[in-house]
């Protein structure tokens, strides 16, 4: 039988629900968690009372570089993880594997900081592919790591030097940590003629996310971190210390974190900064020679200039995953099943592969997937503390791109958590002032609108065609992409 509390010990004001009715199912496997979850089974889940100095929600990358930073900075500190699915099961395995920098959003960090400011967190998103591979290495942790670097390509006319103003934006600080190419290089080095131009970034690299994933939990579980899987938060209360309700049992925190992606937008405060939107990812047979034919030998990940970007990469065995940001949203922000299985998201995922590589139309597709990214209007991150309740923390936005940057999301979430104040606690990127999203229903109605305008608009350029202009008009109501483009 589970637990139970009443209103008049737990007033209804002083209540968050966490997870509502309809996100209760579980996402669809990916392929990285196929390979990866025989190698470790799940924790148990939570039953009875726990006392914890600092309760996490999420046992993604965020909520695990968050309890192995408060670890390493109070080994003392009894640190609880709660897990929904199990670790991975979300975002964090299920993604595209791309440890990126935030080089590719300069601009919009020199908007919410100052220059010193801004190359301070580019700098240290750049260093963190580093530490990732470090911490890999040190551990024992296969996670697949290549530091293969990141091609920034135009794949339509369209999107010529895109990253124009980004590199302009880098050169003026000083920094130039993007290389030009030639056409004819990055036709070579993508195996596809699609690509017309582009850029390199070289710090980047790549992981198989599941084994990273599960790596973490296991290094988290060794330095005394107590996980729960299969263990959703019901309900948290806001006083200190909080009481974070679940089916079976309960946790007592003096300090919360919230690392629960995508499914944070179920809290209203939340909710207004993220919006969930839909990714969806193909994996084709494993073809090697074929990738040495073309000449795509290099570990390099791509991505293409569209705002529902294209982002693929090559696996050790030898397969292409080819993902997309297809847009797909939902009425009031659900986690539903357009996140875990979307025929029309497929079909535009793979429309694209076979466009970009036309030579390789007859591999096998094997798998595919997709899941929920917490967007924020600029696509960077956002930190801080509920209101009327300084002792819960979140970090969320993540926006695609949290591979290498939620080791800085560790750092930051723990030093909320902790109290600290330091260069992570007062950090531009926490408690910034960032654009919120309408409330429904003009959220859903409006972003459908231009979510549809995009993908007219893109469609359009890709087949070489001027697009309307009121799809051009309506696409720049758009939220900003992976990169701040020209």
């Amino acid at each position: 039988m589970g637990y139970h509390w009443s209103d008049a010990v737990f007033p209804r004001k002083n209540l968050i629900e966490l997870d509502r009715p309809q996100n209760l199912s579980r996402l669809s496997q990916s392929h990285w968690m196929k390979e990866a979850e025989p190698l470790e089974p799940s924790t148990r889940p939570l039953k009875g009372k726990k006392f914890a100095d600092v309760a996490i929600i999420g046992g993604g990358y965020v909520g695990l570089w968050t309890a192995l930073t408060i670890k390493a900075e109070r080994p003392e500190a009894r640190v609880v993880v709660l897990e929904r699915d199990i670790c991975g099961g979300g975002a964090s395995g299920r993604n595209g594997g791309f440890a990126m920098s935030w080089w590719p959003k300069i601009s919009t960090l020199m908007g919410i900081a100052d220059k010193d400011e801004a190359i301070r967190l580019a700098v240290a998103s750049e260093q963190a592919i580093s530490e990732l591979g470090q911490f890999c290495q040190d551990n024992g942790i296969d996670a697949h790591f290549v530091q293969g670097g990141w091609l920034w390509t135009a794949t339509s006319e369209f999107q010529r030097d895109a990253w124009r103003d980004t590199l302009h934006a880098c050169a003026k600080i000083g920094k130039r940590p993007f290389q030009n190419l030639s056409d004819e290089d990055v036709s070579r080095r993508t195996g596809s003629r699609v690509h017309l131009a582009g850029v390199y970034e070289q710090s980047n690299a790549t992981v198989q996310p599941a084994f990273l994933a599960r790596g973490l939990r296991k290094v988290a579980l060794q330095r005394g971190v107590e996980i729960y899987e299969n263990t959703a938060v019901v309900s948290l209360s806001t006083n200190a210390p909080s009481i974070l309700m679940t089916a079976h049992g309960e946790v007592q925190a003096q300090a919360v974190v919230l690392a629960n992606n995508a499914w944070a937008a179920a809290i209203p405060e939340l909710g207004q900064l993220i919006t969930p939107v839909n990714s969806t990812i193909i994996a084709t047979e494993p073809v090697p020679e074929r990738l040495r034919e073309i000449g795509w030998t290099g570990g390099e990940s791509i991505t293409d200039s569209q705002l529902m970007v294209g982002y693929y990469r090559t696996t050790r065995d030898g397969r292409i995953v080819y993902g997309k940001g297809t847009g797909v949203i939902q009425y009031q922000s659900v986690i539903g099943e357009c996140f875990s299985q979307s025929p029309e998201a497929t079909a535009l995922t793979l429309a694209d592969f076979r466009r970009a590589f036309p030579m390789l139309r007859d591999v096998k597709i094997d798998d595919q997937w997709a899941g929920p990214i917490d967007r924020t209007y600029d696509s960077l991150p956002v930190f801080g503390t509920l209101r009327d309740a300084g002792h819960i923390s979140y970090g969320v936005g993540w926006s695609g791109n949290g591979v290498a940057p939620s080791r800085i999301g560790g750092k930051i979430l723990s030093a909320l958590a902790l109290g600290l104040r330091n260069e992570w606690s007062g950090c531009a990127l926490v408690n910034r002032s960032s654009r919120k999203f309408p409330p429904e229903p003009f959220r859903f109605v409006g972003g459908s609108l231009v979510r549809n305008a995009v993908l007219r608009k893109e469609q359009a350029e890709a087949l070489g065609k001027m697009p309307h202009w009121w799809d051009v008009k309506f696409a720049g109501l758009a939220p900003a992409g992976l990169e701040d483009k020209s």
